[in-house]
């Protein structure tokens, strides 16, 4: 009836007798014993963490078999693990596969003031700073994206080897305190054109209060000419270190720009593309979220990180609304 050995039954049947209805809650032994001790756990996780030429291994990363293999032969002690046991440790650990990214200490002598002018202008006069900065070139060709489609039918954009139309540089500004992004394409990035940026910045605030303006260090960004308007006309020109874009608050918007017009499209000529850039602006920002809300994340952004020490090449993170 239970489909099970008479001699299964008797041991139910006597167990039943020993301690009555406990019989039918089994005590199991809980399996074979752990192979991995929790000093060949903390092993395994601090090999997988580093980098295989410092262990005298022929490769720049590990893959699940090469670690495991490495682990079975490593000298002074034997680990024996499967690659689906290794990679759940890993996953239990919080250990995953990413990828590599890259980063440039600024050499800028001058990199702590300019950064602290940044940081300063930002915290006692946000409704008065401004960004600027320049992103191209622009060309004329199917861009690959990425978008909703049916599973294995993806969106098919022409190839094409050709570039008939020349390039543009969008030169963007960017407005702290109202949220606000704007900007024009333009043939050539030049004194000249950085000088009308300029211009409408200033134009942004014409009650003729001191305004703040952070760029980088392009040579066209700092001109004679643009250092005597900007004199005149209380602009204060704050640079970014070399090599220290990320201090620049427009960074973060251009790329939602780009991937928003630039990428999965197929403009056929400029004028479209301007077009499409000025649509998407206007969209941005008659739906940006309000500047308070904005103004307390960033303080809250920059408090979290403060308190868990987490800093970008030496310094605290600079965080953009």
């Amino acid at each position: 009836m239970v489909q099970a050995d008479e001699d299964t039954v008797r041991d139910v049947i006597h167990r039943f007798n020993e301690i009555g209805l406990a019989c039918l809650d089994p005590r199991w032994a809980g399996g074979r014993s752990r192979l991995l001790k929790p000093d060949d756990e903390e092993f395994v996780v601090a090999t997988a963490i580093t980098r295989p030429a410092k262990l005298g291994q022929p490769f720049t990363r590990w893959s699940l078999r090469k670690l495991v293999a490495y682990l079975r032969k490593v000298h002074g002690r034997i680990i024996r693990i499967g690659r689906e046991a290794l990679r759940c440790l890993l996953a239990r650990r919080g250990i995953t596969f990413q990828r590599t990214k890259t980063w440039k200490e600024s050499p800028d002598p001058a990199r702590d003031t300019k950064l602290d002018r940044i940081e300063g202008v930002l915290d006692r006069f946000p409704d008065r700073v401004f960004a600027f900065d320049e992103f191209g070139p622009l060309g004329i060709r199917p861009t690959a994206g990425s978008g909703w489609a049916e599973q294995g039918r993806p969106d098919r954009l022409p190839a094409t080897c050709h570039r008939t139309h020349g390039v543009r540089y969008f030169h963007g500004c960017y407005s702290v305190g109202d949220n606000t992004l704007w900007g024009v394409n333009c043939r050539r990035k030049g004194a000249a054109n950085t000088l009308t940026a300029l211009k409408s910045i200033r134009a942004a605030r014409p009650d003729g209060t001191p305004i703040y303006v952070i760029l980088d260090n392009l040579s066209a960004h700092k001109g004679a000419d643009i250092r005597r308007w900007a004199k005149n006309n209380k602009v204060e020109l704050c640079f970014t270190p070399a090599y220290a874009s990320w201090a620049n608050p427009i960074e973060a918007h251009f790329r939602p720009l780009r991937q928003f017009t630039i990428a999965n499209s197929h403009h056929p000529h400029h004028t479209v593309q301007t077009r499409a850039l000025h649509a998407c602006l206007r969209w941005r920002n008659a739906n940006a979220r309000h500047h308070d809300v904005l103004a307390a994340e960033r303080k809250e952004r920059a408090r979290v990180r403060s308190e868990r020490g987490i800093r970008w090449g030496g310094r605290p993170l600079i965080v953009a609304a």
